[in-house]
């Protein structure tokens, strides 16, 4: 898979649920995790995280949503439930992003929502658990962004297999001014 991906929470108070969810991003395969103006302990959240992500994979700790500095490029997008928030199964994944989910008994703040460069919905009929909702979104970035085999027409049809990747001829630059 091409690309990278961080994954984060705001105001998270229960270290449990971000045990969960640095858990489910590490073993998706995210390249860091985050929290911004959390008082979560990782020590408190390695209860529920027996991969212990936060020794695995780099982890930032941001006072505020003002303070966040994540890689250039790098695309903020916020995991909300709101109405006019897009949809996640029309959902374009970035290359690169940086997924941010809210506190447990609340939302993602002002500040954070204005940097957000996408907002997405998981479109259920309420919210669903922290932890659950980061697994739902960093399944369909694998679903979406990786290479997998085409899905049968039928549930007992075979899917098409993935055809090999074929490198293509070496591609030559020229340096500016040549």
């Amino acid at each position: 898979m091409r690309g990278y991906f961080g994954v984060g929470v705001e105001r998270l108070s229960k270290p449990m649920n971000a045990g969960s969810l640095f858990r489910s991003a590490h073993a998706f395969g995210a390249s860091f995790i985050f929290t911004i103006d959390s008082d979560v302990e990782l020590a408190d959240a390695a209860r529920s995280d027996t991969s212990e992500a936060w020794k695995q994979l780099p982890f930032y700790r941001f006072d505020s949503a003002e303070t966040m500095l994540l890689p250039k490029g790098c695309a903020v997008v916020g995991i909300e439930f709101l109405e006019d928030a897009t949809d996640l199964p029309s959902f374009r994944h970035p290359g690169q992003a940086a997924y941010v989910l809210g506190p447990e008994r609340g939302s993602l703040s002002t500040g954070l929502l204005e940097r957000c460069e996408h907002v997405v919905r998981i479109p259920t009929r309420f919210c669903v658990n922290v932890g659950i909702a980061g697994a739902i979104v960093m399944y369909d970035r694998l679903l979406t962004v990786g290479r997998f085999a085409e899905r049968p027409v039928t549930p007992s049809g075979t899917p098409v297999p993935v055809p090999e990747h074929v490198q293509g001829v070496p591609v030559i630059r020229k340096a500016a001014g040549d």
